[in-house]
């Protein structure tokens, strides 16, 4: 019995054509969406035979108006789809400063614009439906700024910010979100970017396949938000109170006193 269509972006190699492995192994028929027609039908054809799903390759270039058009149409129109996995995404080179302008452009039109696009869609459409679940692929990277290319990392920002939004806004519609945190994980993605792998400690390095199959637990467990390496979950808790509790703080009639003529300077 199928579980349901699930589409996914970035599905021809790296992280997104093992969620699309694992999700034919759990019952799910498949869109796979990416440019690469050739491996999209190779993956199809492996999927559908080995596990008796219908795996549908749909070729695009999600940066193109007219493929990104087709694509949110067959998520407005297909009934059958009740999971949405974006996994599209363009990593960076290097820091900011030495990295071309129109890359870093590109960067934000796929990982934001696309994404948002994609989400924006699926919530419409799942919210009508009431049924669907969105999987949104982001990074630890939006919770330490400093520590990467800058644009990235607002995109990544972006991400997680847009899950959290709109998961309490569909909440009553009963349609899920999951917003993925991965560390450095073994892609192709490294490769397109020129950087080399090896340079990373191995102890920072999970492979993908490991990487879903937690991603997979933590929507199984009704996570908001994965992060597959953090061991001690109390950490994303506090954090997340500490977040919260600055709430009531953050919008007032005045300004601090500290920020007053004579106010406190410290």
């Amino acid at each position: 019995m199928t579980q349901g269509t699930a589409l996914i972006t970035g599905a021809s190699s790296g992280i997104g054509a093992v969620y699309a492995e694992r999700l034919a192994r759990r019952g799910h028929d498949l869109i796979l969406v990416a440019r690469d027609f050739d491996r999209l039908k190779s993956l199809a054809n492996r999927l559908s035979g080995e596990h008796g799903v219908v795996v549908t390759p749909l070729m695009a270039d999600l940066t193109s108006a007219a493929d990104l058009e087709r694509v949110l149409a067959k998520l407005r129109e297909d009934a059958g789809i009740s999971l949405l996995v974006n996994c599209a995404g363009i990593g960076p080179s290097g820091a900011l400063l030495g990295s071309d302008p129109n890359g870093l452009s590109k960067m934000v039109q796929l990982n934001v614009d696309v994404l948002h696009s994609l989400t924006a869609t699926a919530a419409h459409t799942f919210a009508r439906r009431r049924n669907g679940a969105i999987v949104n692929i982001a990074s630890v990277v939006a919770l330490m700024p400093e520590r990467f290319n800058a644009t990235y990392v607002a995109t990544k920002a972006f991400v997680l910010a847009l899950t959290q939004a709109i998961s309490a806004e569909l909440e009553p519609h009963g349609v899920r979100m999951q917003a993925v945190l991965p560390g450095f994980t073994r892609t192709e993605i490294f490769d397109r970017a020129g950087i080399d792998i090896s340079a990373i400690p191995a102890g920072m390095m999970m492979d993908a396949g490991e990487m879903v199959d937690a991603a997979l637990a933590g929507f199984d467990r009704g996570e908001l938000v994965t992060i597959p390496s953090l061991a001690d979950s109390e950490l994303w808790e506090q954090h997340e109170r500490t977040r919260r509790d600055l709430g009531p703080h953050l919008s007032l009639k005045h300004a601090a006193a500290r920020y007053r003529p004579g106010g406190e300077t410290r």
